[in-house]
């Protein structure tokens, strides 16, 4: 948890960049990014430098050349400002840019991601005003190094489109804490962003079995090949690649690609675990969309897709726990059916979870709900676990400020219990909040997922309701209504 004086620091870092000029929060992000890297690979060099002097050794997979050694943070950082601008812009970039493909030296895949990196900072003052800012951070503890690069990714939230790259960290939490992964899972978010779904899962792994980093090949599979996410931003890769860094993950995979490419079928089958919040919308160019989920689903619609995509992903036992427009849920096309019917019929559905229309504001206002289900190629949907979150904490306005009001401790609790025997979720009627619909009753309503469409309502609950909360609800079918016609309009367009 940060104190209150490391959060001061890093807006003021902040305040630096948009009084300097620069105003859009992910270029503010990518410019803090390089420089904490830079520090990085300075530290990493001193440390190896000791155990070299412990030891009577050479340095193991140095960092720098000797004739790259003006180039290390803890010799640029006492620079004038002029002199420390003009070695970042003509010797630092291009040395940062090269460090992929270097011969010598160990690369990890934020070095593999440096090719593109751009440098900025608009002015010699800026810079050294940040690189001073930036020297003060104490980077030497894992918790802090994560949680002070949390906060600085939480300003994306509020920057307009850019928001679109972060989904909000308590959903992040509540659905990992259902998929609860352990240390041999292979988990793979294949749109990460910048990574959040596989920094919380990691975090879970640490917590809940904390062996894994003293038994030598747990700790090598954990460091190296547990971790897998796919972008095909290269801003964003350097991101989500510093976040695993900053968050102790040595050498993540973390790779360039369209998921839906043809490219991406190479890892069919391979991963235990998906956790994701795919693109909901956005263009899509046929040509190189993989012919295998066109197979799978006929259909332009990205979100349908990635679904397709997250089943051929997963090896047979495997499990999703993924975000869906509601569209996925109730769309009337043959592609929306196709898909429903797929994860019906063909796979094991457990659970839907439908989240508040704001749950994604300011930045999104589409309702969504999520998915989890477990790859068998052979059926099993027995019956499908629903649950209505009318609260997550945060207010559902824009402002999505804090409130005491949440479901999602209890989303969790009813969860877990579906696995003990007699658990009450067994026998919650369709009034609850949380019910189980037989798959029988799924496929005489075409495979509708909508928690409404199962939903009953008692009509003296209805007498006794609060204004507030019934204006809510006709919010919330307003929002259903508003997403139902665009789907229809966006299927006759």
């Amino acid at each position: 948890m940060l104190t209150g004086d490391l959060r001061a620091r890093i807006d003021r870092i902040w305040d630096a960049f948009w009084s300097g000029g620069i105003s859009n929060p992910l270029e503010v992000i990518e410019q803090i990014t390089n420089l904490l890297f830079l520090r990085r690979l300075d530290d990493e060099q001193q440390l190896a430098e000791n155990k070299a002097r412990t030891t009577g050794r050479p340095v193991e997979n140095p960092r720098f050349r000797e004739d790259q050694q003006t180039l290390r943070w803890s010799r640029l950082k006492n620079l004038p400002p002029a002199e420390l601008y003009e070695r970042v812009a003509t010797g630092v970039f291009p040395y940062l840019q090269q460090l992929g493909t270097q011969v010598g030296g160990e690369t990890t895949t934020y070095t593999q991601h440096m090719k593109d990196a751009r440098f900025t900072i608009p002015t010699p003052a800026l810079l050294s005003k940040v690189v001073d800012m930036i020297d003060a951070l104490p980077l030497d503890n894992r918790d802090t190094n994560g949680d002070l690069y949390e906060y600085m990714l939480s300003k994306i939230a509020s920057a307009g489109t850019n928001g679109q790259f972060r989904t909000p960290r308590h959903i992040i939490k509540l659905m990992v804490d259902m998929m609860a992964p352990t240390p041999g899972d292979e988990i793979c978010d294949p749109a990460c962003g910048t990574a959040g779904f596989l920094v919380a899962a990691a975090e879970s792994v640490r917590e809940q079995h904390p062996g894994v980093l003293t038994d030598t090949a747990q700790r090598a599979h954990f460091h190296r090949s547990m971790f897998h996410g796919y972008d095909f931003d290269s801003v964003m890769l350097r991101i989500a690649s510093m976040n695993m860094l900053l968050h102790g993950i040595e050498a993540p995979d973390i790779r360039y690609r369209d998921s839906l490419s043809e490219a991406a079928g190479e890892d069919a089958g391979r991963y235990t675990l998906i956790l994701a919040n795919p693109p909901f919308s956005g263009s899509l160019d046929v040509e190189t969309t993989s012919k295998d989920l066109q197979r799978m689903v006929t259909t332009r619609k990205t979100e349908l897709l990635f679904v397709a995509l997250f089943v051929r992903l997963l090896r047979t036992g495997g499990r999703a726990a993924v975000i869906v427009p509601d569209g996925v849920l109730f769309g009337s096309s043959k592609a929306h059916q196709a898909v429903r019917r797929m994860l019906v019929e063909e796979q094991r559905l457990d659970a839907v979870i439908k989240l508040p229309s704001g749950a994604f504001r300011p930045y999104a206002g589409v309702s969504t709900a999520i998915l989890c289900f477990t790859k068998t190629d052979s059926g099993g949907t027995d019956k499908v676990w629903f649950y209505d979150v009318r609260a997550d904490g945060f207010s559902l306005d824009d402002k999505r400020n804090p409130v005491p009001d949440t479901d999602l401790p209890d989303v969790l609790s009813r969860w877990l219990s579906l696995a003990t025997p007699g658990s009450p979720e067994l026998d919650r009627a369709r009034t609850d909040q949380s019910f189980l619909v037989d798959r029988a009753d799924i496929v005489a309503q075409g495979y509708d997922l909508s928690l409404n469409r199962y939903k009953q309502i008692e009509v003296d609950d209805v007498h006794h309701r609060e204004p507030l909360d019934i204006l809510a609800d006709i919010e919330q079918l307003n929002a259903e209504i508003s997403t139902g016609v665009a789907a229809l309009k966006a299927m006759l367009a």
